[in-house]
């Protein structure tokens, strides 16, 4: 096995499960290239996503807090969503940041700190991760009818210490941070 290199699995077939709201699930076989088998795998199929890292102008992050049904419980993140069909990246950053929190922020503050895959495994999206900065309020939050969002801001030094423990555990948040503190502010966590 060592040594062995590793080739892609072609495509038998491709069927769509079950379509929901944000997802598709559909049902691939894939014939493996080692041994001739074909397989079975489930993906879910969905728009890209975006995360924001939002700071004021005093290294304050703007974090939400929010339930979340697939853990029942509440968690501490950054502003997020899908992408939606057509739309740049970018402008899903800004839409969902002033959806979610009612802070805008000018595009040229807007930077891209790279884009992740949440879950290669068995997803094919992509999560784009940007850092905004110089937000500022701009009205009312403007949440979907499913979401309950609560702000808070936090002074960025103190990001790391609340991923240490445990109060940020959400994955795709916490990349988001660590992308942020190695690339951007390689310093910032010293």
């Amino acid at each position: 096995m060592k040594g062995m290199k590793i080739r892609d699995w072609p495509l038998i077939s491709s069927e769509i499960n079950e379509t929901y709201r944000i997802f598709t699930v559909r049902k691939d076989r894939a014939q493996s290239p080692r041994n001739g088998n074909i397989y079975d795998f489930v993906v879910l199929d969905t728009l890209p996503w975006v995360n924001i890292i939002p700071l004021t102008s005093e290294n304050e992050v703007l974090l939400i807090r929010q339930y979340r049904h697939g853990i029942r419980s509440v968690t501490l993140e950054i502003p997020g969503g899908l992408v939606e069909k057509g739309e740049p990246p970018e402008t899903a950053a800004l839409r969902e940041l002033r959806e979610e929190t009612g802070y805008d922020a000018r595009r040229e503050d807007l930077i891209s700190l790279g884009q992740i895959l949440p879950n290669p495994a068995i997803q094919n999206n992509v999560c784009h991760t940007f850092l905004v900065r110089n937000i500022y309020p701009a009205g009312e939050q403007n949440m979907d009818e499913k979401e309950d969002i609560v702000t808070q801001l936090v002074p960025l030094e103190k990001i790391p210490a609340l991923i240490k423990e445990g109060t940020i555990s959400h994955s795709l948040v916490v990349v988001a941070f660590y992308r942020l503190f190695l690339e951007y502010l390689p310093h910032a966590s010293d």
